[in-house]
């Protein structure tokens, strides 16, 4: 059965850093892209980054790229999203998927005061 579970999300001022974890099991990790969305209060959940099964290819949406970075640790089964110069409109709970699919894991929330 698949399981992945966020962690790292938390209360940060503009302008600062946080990074997203997100550990799988229930199938091979390393075999699959994996992405990151994102869902704010009242808004429509926005697809955020994707990374390649080797972690050398990755794609960003345009509202993050230059900001956060997508890496993948396939010996630790864990996706990571490094995100920096945090803004308040990055608020969001954040989720990680199996490329293609529809998040259904928890989440973790990220909240950006300014």
């Amino acid at each position: 059965q698949v399981q992945l579970v966020e962690s790292g999300g938390g209360l940060v001022q503009l302008g600062g850093s946080l990074r997203l974890s997100c550990a799988a099991s229930g199938f091979t990790f390393s075999a699959y892209p994996m992405s990151w969305y994102r869902q704010a209060p009242g808004k429509e959940r926005e697809w955020v980054s994707t990374i390649n099964t080797g972690g050398v290819g990755f794609k960003y949406a345009d509202s993050v790229k230059g900001r956060f970075t997508i890496s993948r640790d396939n010996a630790k089964n864990t996706v990571y999203l490094q995100m920096n110069s945090l803004k308040p409109e990055d608020t969001a709970v954040y989720y990680c998927c199996i490329f293609g699919q529809t998040p259904s894991s928890p989440g973790t929330q990220v909240t950006v005061s300014s």
